[in-house]
């Protein structure tokens, strides 16, 4: 049985001995130079501070010298815990018991969570300082270590797991392992990782782009559709992270538009994401008249020919991919391999397209659609969502305002400090 006492140099370990061997400690500080106690403390000679005495008048107890105070934190040598740095713990806000270093089974805490700390050094608990482990965080680790119970279960499944593998058994023992995981809650915290800069980071990132659009929309008037697709493809991996790679001026294979004979046909843009896998994006000019005509049929709005036409030709371009096949994956492969990551092969699997294109919004903020002409247009988006994502410029800008508010609320930030 241990206790711990606070004195004025740090803290004291006092271990009462429950055997009828009081003067074990003494004997194996003697003969090996060491102790360790309650499974879990490992002591010097240097450390003893009192010893039972041999006379037994009173009750067997050790006091060993624990930790020393410094700084707000109580120093603890990591030689006592088994750890190769030493373990600072807050002198407030938390209490110190047997539990708070050794687990069930009597598994050293400290030691395993030396093993996963990055960067390699001394253990902090609670207190002020950067590299500190939060106070609520390590309360919930020793929550989450595992118990006897769910150990032998552990070991239940595990044997099971093996000798099925040898013998086809059909135990349950696993099953109530997974059972009882489920009810006893999941080991994996609630509470968001400590990642502040990250966050201010991408949120410094979708900022720029979507002030950088909105500075590009400005002037739209004032570039082709070739200048404007240049812009657009300066930022285009940054606002699609899925995409590791731009390819411009694609030849791909038509056989089928004159049977019997191919046909190169070149798509302007085409992006590879993080898998290899090809997709086709067309960019046009961010006009509020190329989404739906001016008449109705029936009372309905619909596309105009630049949209309608846009929408053909991304058709065909995903229909002349898929048709292409092994083939058409290695001769794209090869042909833009310096475009790639070290290792990538192109795949040609279920190809999609994007069509960015046209405003919904004028200049001055104000629709540029009535309600009924938004509701027709999400209509015609969601024909073509099986194979394409119709955006405007508009919808660009609402989805990075979208990513810029979700990261600002995880990152604890209000809206104007968003905006600076």
């Amino acid at each position: 049985m241990i206790g711990f006492e606070e004195d004025n140099r740090g803290l004291i370990l006092e271990y009462k001995v429950e055997n009828n061997d009081p003067e074990w400690a003494s004997r194996r500080l003697k003969d090996d130079g060491e102790v360790t106690v309650s499974s879990g403390f490992t002591f010097e000679s240097a450390d003893l501070l009192t010893a039972p005495s041999k006379r037994g008048a009173e009750e067997p107890v050790y006091r060993f010298r624990f930790a020393t105070k410094e700084a707000g934190y109580f120093r603890i040598p990591g030689r006592i815990l088994g750890c190769d740095q030493d373990v600072l713990i807050a002198d407030s806000g938390i209490r110190l018991e047997r539990k708070t270093f050794v687990a069930e089974r009597n598994i050293r805490i400290f030691p395993r969570i030396e093993k996963v700390k990055q960067p390699f050094g001394e253990i902090v608990v609670g207190g002020s300082r950067q590299d500190r482990i939060p106070v609520e965080i390590f309360r919930e680790l020793l929550a989450k270590f595992p118990n006897s119970s769910e150990l032998d279960r552990y070991a239940r499944a595990r044997v099971e797991s093996i000798v099925g593998e040898v013998l086809d058994g059909n135990a349950a023992a696993r099953e109530k392992y997974e059972a009882y995981l489920a009810r006893r809650g999941s080991a994996v915290s609630a509470a968001p990782l400590e990642q502040p800069a990250l966050i201010q980071a991408e949120i410094d990132k979708y900022v720029m782009l979507r002030d950088t659009i909105l500075a590009w929309l400005a002037e739209a008037t004032s570039y082709s559709e070739k200048d404007w697709q240049r812009l657009i493809i300066k930022v285009i991996l940054l606002l699609f992270p899925k995409y590791v790679a731009v390819l411009e001026s694609v030849t791909v294979a038509d056989f089928y538009s004159k049977p019997g004979t191919r046909k190169n046909r070149f798509i302007d843009i085409c992006l590879i994401d993080a898998g290899g896998s090809i997709d086709v994006i067309e960019i046009k000019k961010p006009f509020d008249d190329v989404l739906l005509s001016r008449g109705l049929y029936r009372g309905n709005s619909v596309p105009t020919k630049e949209l309608s036409g846009t929408i053909m030709q991304a058709e065909k371009y995903l229909f002349h991919l898929s048709k292409w096949g092994v083939e058409g994956e290695r001769q794209l492969t090869t042909r833009y391999a310096d475009f790639l990551p070290p290792g990538m092969q192109i795949r040609v699997t279920n190809p999609k397209a994007m069509i960015l294109l046209g405003r919904d919004k004028r200049a001055d903020g104000t629709s540029a659609l009535a309600d009924d002409q938004l509701f027709d247009l999400e209509v015609i988006k969601r024909k073509y969502s099986n194979m394409m994502d119709i955006l405007t410029y508009d919808d660009l800008l609402r989805r990075l305002d979208n990513v810029i508010a979700s990261l600002s609320r995880r990152g604890g930030l209000n809206t104007a400090e968003r905006s600076v």
